[in-house]
């Protein structure tokens, strides 16, 4: 398996993830033009945890993004559906409580968490509509989303050729320092069509969410939307 479809069906999508694993943080960076670890830091900041509490961290990958939840002293539990993520996260970071889970179906009871998080993961799930749902089952009454995604540039003119940039300078780059650049192309093409920054806020106010807010960074290529249990 090289590259999912958009369809987004999981077995394909977590294989193409289990195939990207071992290089995925460098190529990140690398494509992000190194702006990932300003996007984590920015994620960080948003979820602001504390120590004891907890934290869910949803399509974590490697457990990357989970470091900084721990290090505040936090019980961060990272969770994904790609096992040779979960594998390659094991062997950096063995003391991670590191979890294989669906996000339309999560393993976890009803009010866990203080903060539930996802960074790059909610558009490959087939089921945008019930992964927030999960996400707000999951979550303690006073609890928080916080979602980092790719969006859409607020300024068209920068819009047009973010898009050129996605769909051909990126599958070349990911070609010099990725396993399986044709993964890369599916991200790119899934980022492209992506809600904006007000639908993806509609969905999560869908699902129950309250005083839903987003702010944008990298002039809107990224978005933090965040999102209240009340």
């Amino acid at each position: 398996m090289t590259r999912a479809s958009l369809d987004k069906q999981p077995h394909e999508v977590a294989s193409m993830f289990d195939g990207v694993a071992a290089n995925y943080d460098l190529t990140n960076d690398v494509l992000s033009l190194g702006q990932a670890r300003l996007w984590r830091k920015e994620v960080a900041k948003a979820v602001a945890a504390r120590p004891g509490q907890q934290v869910l961290d949803l399509a974590a990958g490697t457990a990357t993004s989970s470091l900084p939840f721990a290090a505040t002293g936090a019980y961060v539990v990272p969770c994904d559906f790609s096992l040779g993520m979960l594998r390659e996260g094991k062997k950096r970071n063995p003391w991670l409580p590191l979890t294989a889970g669906d996000a339309t179906k999560l393993p976890f009871k009803d009010d866990v968490f203080d903060t539930v998080t996802i960074s790059f993961g909610l558009r490959n799930v087939q089921d945008t509509d019930a992964a927030l749902r999960e996400l707000y089952r999951v979550t303690k009454p006073g609890g928080q989303v916080v979602i980092c995604e790719f969006s859409q540039p607020t300024w068209a003119p920068f819009r047009t050729v973010y898009t050129e940039y996605l769909m051909r300078a990126l599958p070349p780059v990911a070609r010099a320092v990725s396993s399986n650049p044709d993964a890369y192309v599916y991200l790119a093409e899934s980022i492209r069509e992506w809600p904006d920054q007000p639908a993806l806020a509609a969905l999560l106010q869908k699902a129950g969410w309250g005083k839903v807010a987003w702010r944008n960074l990298s002039g809107g290529i990224v978005a933090l939307h965040r999102g209240v249990k009340e």
